[in-house]
């Protein structure tokens, strides 16, 4: 192989290149090491959140994958935004390792994480950098269907819902149809040149929140395959789980409530999943290790005054037409059984239905007029109900268009800073950005790319917040992707532009 690893950093429309070093299948070697890195002051652990570290090294170009069981890197969560910079500042003084060739994904788990995370991660690269050993890697991929869904539903009026633990779900004679998930498990299996496996890195879609916050602070599901990897494959194995395009993605029946919410099953199943692919992974010493970085910048939105007004507005007129009712809650529900279960005689057998029927046969019969009223009454209620629910997801999304108005116009309307990343172990081809990327826009860069092992991660180095299509970021149902957004709609587009510039420069032979 004959083509150059550059480190690219584009500023507009201006490209600065650095060759450092030809493009070989020289001698791969890797160490790795695993810090805990949960918060010492949470009151509750279910499990711990780690830090993973993945030193990759090939004449003499140096890179590190690390993973870290937190819901963001910077942004948002006990992360800083100053953490990626000192991290790279440090590695590079203190293990040669350059700031590009630094790649940090946060599985997006809402754990808790300690303040000192940055020297605890340092600390794992030097233990990593003295268990170098050569490699041989091997890449695959594997599908997992059974444990995640879209949180995005379609509805009669053509907009779409979500499905947030913070408000309910549209009545169900409201959703039409579900949206697409990426079952896709991207593999990258790195063996001792003996043919012993040291670390399996497996990228999937998927928010890792299925575990409530009930039961202490948790790495989720992610944790649970890892443990199971690690365990199933022996000899100190560290299994790295990469979150791709998950933006969208929910755990599985995340919304039920009849039963606890729990992990381990979701967790169980990705894991063996990831072993039944790993079985299928032929591993070669003829490996090459690139990775290169691109600055891109992103536009803000510009329309959050325009929305917040509609959005505003929907709430004032579901707020005016709630209607007066003479019935309270606990009258309301006993009756909508009675109704639904007798709906010719509701909350009498027909037995006295008829009786009274028979004695009123010389005067009025008043039960016709109270049942015809009542049932206003119960659909008036109800209709009180869907507007509550729907004033609920009109106010949680108002304060986060409100949270992004403020921050844009702190920023002056200045542009985002993101950086493409890109990393190439063998095969194994990672494309990776700062932000929630949404699973349409990741099956559609895999396919633009045009090989089988190329694979798209969000949440990596930065974090921009959700980032959603064109389509999505227009919804009228007001969505969390939609309202949680810092980017204009041409986002999509630089970004598709920039992972395939990307993808070509992994691609090069």
């Amino acid at each position: 192989m004959s083509a150059r690893c550059v480190s690219l950093a584009f500023l507009g429309s201006v490209a600065l290149a650095t060759p450092c070093g030809p493009l070989a299948a020289g001698e791969l070697r890797a160490g790795t090491a695993v810090v805990d890195v949960t918060d010492p002051g949470v009151e509750k652990v279910h499990d711990p959140s780690m830090a993973k570290v993945l030193l990759l090294e090939q004449e003499g170009r140096r890179g590190v994958l690390v993973t870290i069981d937190a819901v963001a890197i910077g942004g948002i969560g006990p992360i800083g935004d100053r953490f990626l910079a000192n991290l790279r500042a440090r590695l590079a003084r203190e293990h040669a390792i350059p700031p590009e060739g630094v790649i940090v994904n946060a599985s997006h788990c809402h754990a808790a994480v300690c303040a000192d995370v940055a020297d605890r991660v340092v600390a794992a690269v030097a233990a990593a950098k003295q268990r170098m050993v050569p490699v041989k890697a091997g890449t695959g991929t594997a599908s997992e269907a059974r444990i995640s869904e879209n949180r995005r539903v379609d509805l009669v009026d053509l907009s779409q819902a979500d499905m947030r633990r913070a408000y309910a779900m549209p009545a169900d004679d409201a959703i039409v149809a579900t949206t697409p998930i990426d079952p896709q498990v991207g593999l990258l299996k790195l063996d001792s040149l003996d043919g012993s496996p040291l670390a399996v890195v497996y990228l999937f879609a998927c928010h890792p929140i299925m575990n409530p916050p009930r039961r202490g602070t948790s790495a989720d599901f992610p944790a649970v395959a890892s443990r199971l990897i690690e365990e199933a494959l022996g000899g100190g194995t560290v299994a790295f789980f990469v979150q791709g395009c998950g933006g969208d993605i929910n755990p599985v029946r995340y919304k039920e409530v009849d039963r606890p919410a729990d992990a381990e099953p979701l967790g169980s199943m990705l894991g063996g999943t990831v072993l039944t692919g790993l079985r299928t992974i032929d591993t070669s010493a003829d490996a090459p290790l690139l990775i290169a970085s691109e600055l891109v910048q992103l536009p803000r939105g510009t329309d959050y005054e325009v929305r917040i007004e509609l959005l505003e507005a929907e709430r004032t007129a579901l707020v005016e037409g709630l209607a007066p009712t003479n019935i309270s809650f606990e009258q309301f529900l006993p009756v909508l059984v009675a109704q639904a279960v007798f709906p010719g005689d509701p909350g009498r057998s027909r037995q006295r239905t008829l009786h009274e029927r028979a004695l009123a046969a010389d005067g009025p019969d008043e039960t016709v007029e109270h049942d015809r009223l009542l049932a206003a009454e119960v659909a008036a209620y109800r209709n009180n109900i869907d507007a509550m629910e729907r004033i609920t997801r009109l106010n949680v999304n108002l304060t986060l268009l409100k949270s992004h108005l403020a921050r844009r116009d702190a920023a002056a309307g200045a542009p985002l800073d993101a950086e493409i990343g890109g990393l190439r172990v063998g095969d194994f081809r990672l494309v990776t950005f700062p932000g929630e990327l949404v699973s349409g826009v990741g099956l559609d860069v895999k396919q633009a790319a045009g090989h089988p092992t190329a694979f798209v991660a969000g949440y990596t180095n930065g974090y921009l917040h959700y980032l959603p299509t064109a389509r999505q970021r227009a919804n009228t149902g007001y969505a969390q992707e939609d309202c949680d957004c810092l980017v204009a709609p041409e986002w999509e587009q630089v970004f598709r532009d920039g992972a395939k510039r990307m993808f070509s420069t992994l691609n090069a032979e």
